[in-house]
């Protein structure tokens, strides 16, 4: 919590994030990991919080198939999840179930598969054959899982893909960033932010502090929060509505786009897209068809009960990449801002927390690409 001082002064911190969610507090980790004194300003629990409300997928098939510099920085960053999941773990205890055995994109009807297979081997010519896939007819795909329905097409298998606790990891973050040292402030949005003599004032309802350098991962907050320090975030909301089913014997082997099992046997089912503005609720129609596509992916759920369901909302640039940006007409701002929170984490918390700290590695990101320019 805020303290008084906090609240109208200045916090000892060498640099400040705007946004506690999975993209805000793998930064700050990352910072912390390269020696800053480090800050984050939170909503707190009425923030939207898409990091809350995610399917937990650390995933690479089919990622940036219109932009290779993206599906290499979600490769990159999968590879990075195996040491950063560890980290967390030796410094928390906390095991946040990271597997990466491979993950299947399941295909209903044959022209879903054969369009899905095009895109695929598209990306895999775009990155001169380094781009591992496979495509798995009804027979090889129920080798990998016996359960999966008689009518589907086939899918795609990802040897890079897995999943992990979203809500593990962000209890093992938030613990590992307090234990550090960091300071994590909850007194409400930021609402603006001022620049003068090489800092910058950060206001919100009620309180006030300064800060040498500020990075925005606010979410789709980052959108008025940009503009005030001469960048772009042209971002909108879009919702995904989730189902939760009780606990089952093993069922699946590995997670796919649409139906993942977690550790302890909840059957979680989602990946609607609706552009529906800032509702983050849930609707019985969407709620069938997810229901409906799960349960001829897998039969055996039509017995399984749901318990629970929720909507949350995605952080959605124009192109679906992410915005990696500092401010030239105010230096010492940064905007972090994308909708793939968990696969990109160990990324954020390594190379982009490298950049942030003024490591040289620019030119390896190819951040020049997600700048919010482009738009």
């Amino acid at each position: 919590m805020m303290s008084a001082a906090a609240k109208m002064g200045r916090v000892e911190a060498d640099i400040t994030v705007i946004g506690g969610g999975l993209v805000g507090l793998a930064v700050a980790l990352g910072l912390q990991d390269r020696g800053l004194r480090v800050a984050v300003v939170d909503e707190g629990d009425l923030a939207l919080r898409a990091s809350r409300g995610n399917f937990g997928l650390v995933w690479v098939q089919g990622k940036g198939d219109t932009c290779p510099a993206y599906a290499r920085l979600s490769r990159r960053s999968a590879r990075l999840w195996g040491d950063f999941a560890a980290g967390l773990q030796a410094s928390t205890g906390i095991d946040v179930q990271l597997t990466q055995r491979g993950g299947l994109f399941i295909c209903l009807e044959q022209d879903e598969l054969q369009k899905r297979v095009e895109m695929l081997e598209s990306m895999r010519r775009q990155h001169d054959g380094d781009y591992p896939f496979e495509v798995l007819d009804p027979a090889a795909l129920r080798d990998k899982e016996p359960a999966v329905g008689s009518t589907v097409a086939g899918a795609t298998w990802g040897p890079e893909d897995g999943h992990v606790n979203p809500l593990l990891l962000m209890r093992a973050m938030v613990q590992r960033f307090l234990d550090a040292g960091g300071q994590l402030l909850t007194d409400g949005p930021v609402e603006r932010i001022e620049s003068h003599n090489g800092a910058f004032r950060l206001q919100g309802a009620g309180w006030a502090r300064e800060t040498g350098r500020v990075v925005l991962a606010a979410g789709l907050g980052n959108k008025s929060l940009a503009a005030q320090v001469g960048l772009n975030a042209p971002l909108e909301p879009n919702r995904g509505q989730v189902l939760i089913a009780e606990r089952v014997q093993p069922l699946l082997n590995y997670p796919n786009g649409h139906v993942r099992q977690t550790a302890e046997g909840t059957i979680q089912c989602g990946d609607s897209k609706e552009d529906v503005g800032f509702d983050c609720g849930t609707t019985t129609e969407v709620e069938a068809a997810i229901a409906a596509r799960a349960i001829r992916m897998f039969p055996a759920l039509e017995q399984v009960r749901l318990v629970r369901s929720w909507g949350a909302l995605r952080v959605m640039t124009p192109d679906g990449y992410p915005i990696y940006q500092q401010s030239e007409s105010h230096p010492g701002a940064y905007l972090v801002t994308c909708h793939s929170g968990v696969t990109l984490a160990a990324v954020h918390a390594g190379p982009i927390a490298d950049w942030i700290a003024g490591e040289n590695n620019a030119g390896e990101l190819e951040l020049e690409v997600f700048h919010g320019d482009r738009f």
